[in-house]
């Protein structure tokens, strides 16, 4: 597939990129890509979530009526989980939300979204550029040349750049990511995919 090479302008630098079928291509994998988005949404989990047992209740442990005689049921402690601040059955407990993903699948699901993204038309590439300071008026100059103000957008660039990326930090449903940053679910929760000169040879070498 060729995509023209746009300038920051949105104006066309009569350069053709050439896409690798390899990578932008393929028949996209709905399942891995479940499984990878799962797997990155399970680590932005804390997991720090407690809820205190009958054991680690602080209450007395004096049998609150006597065992025969009383008409009711048996009760021997307040700490039992069917009275009210006693402690709480098969409550959550810290712990780990992370599972294995293999790096073939994680591999495959960054092709299959980038190749879906590619077959609707969603994946532009742009020039390198950068700004001479962090204003978020040039990237939304940047935007608007290419008519994506108030799109959902993520600029993949080959290396981190300081002065593109504050610029765009503060602008809603836009991200900017280097290349090594980019994951599954950063790819498909954006609308379009804007990828520079620098990035594409780094990508198509990665996921090759």
């Amino acid at each position: 597939m060729n995509l023209p090479v746009l300038s920051k302008d949105g104006k066309d630098t009569g350069r053709v990129a050439t896409l690798a079928d390899s990578v932008f291509g393929i028949e996209p994998n709905q399942h891995v890509v479940y499984l990878d988005v799962k797997h990155y949404l399970a680590n932005q989990r804390q997991g720090t979530h407690k809820a205190k047992q009958r054991a680690e209740i602080a209450r007395s442990t004096k049998k609150i009526v006597r065992q025969k005689g009383s008409g009711g049921a048996r009760h021997g402690s307040t700490k039992s989980p069917i009275f009210v601040g006693g402690g709480r059955v098969f409550g959550p407990v810290p712990r780990d939300y992370d599972f294995k993903l293999n790096k073939k699948i994680k591999v495959l699901a960054r092709k299959s979204v980038l190749s879906s993204r590619a077959s609707e038309n969603n994946v532009s590439i742009i020039e390198n550029f950068t700004f001479e300071a962090p204003k978020t008026k040039s990237y939304l100059s940047f935007l608007n040349a290419l008519s994506l103000a108030g799109t959902k957008t993520l600029f993949i660039i080959g290396d981190y750049d300081s002065n593109v990326y504050l610029s765009a930090r503060n602008i809603p449903k836009t991200k900017v990511l280097s290349v090594d940053e980019v994951s599954t679910y950063d790819l498909i929760n954006a609308d379009k995919v804007l990828i520079s000169e620098g990035a594409l040879s780094k990508i198509e070498t990665i996921l090759n």
